[in-house]
């Protein structure tokens, strides 16, 4: 499913509001964390939801919107 991002809450969680205007609570997938996406207000974002609970769900990708700076640039300093 796809939706924008209209809140943020504590302990990595969104609340997102779904195209057919459901909102549902939802955390990000563990390669988002990894490669550090981070996710702000306004995003448009894929979910993916369990058939056992439709009121949560995952964060699998987020569409990139125009005016961003450019991808793949890094800053420079000590890696953890």
């Amino acid at each position: 499913m796809e939706g924008a991002i209209d809140e943020i809450l504590p302990d990595g969680r969104f609340g997102v509001t779904l195209d057919n205007e459901h909102r549902i609570i939802c955390y990000t997938a563990g390669k988002m964390r990894r490669y550090r996406i981070r996710s702000v207000v306004g995003d448009r974002v894929h979910v993916e939801m369990t058939p056992y609970d439709l009121s949560k769900g995952r964060i699998v990708f987020r569409e990139r919107s125009p005016g961003q700076g450019p991808v793949g640039v890094r800053k420079r300093g000590n890696r953890r």
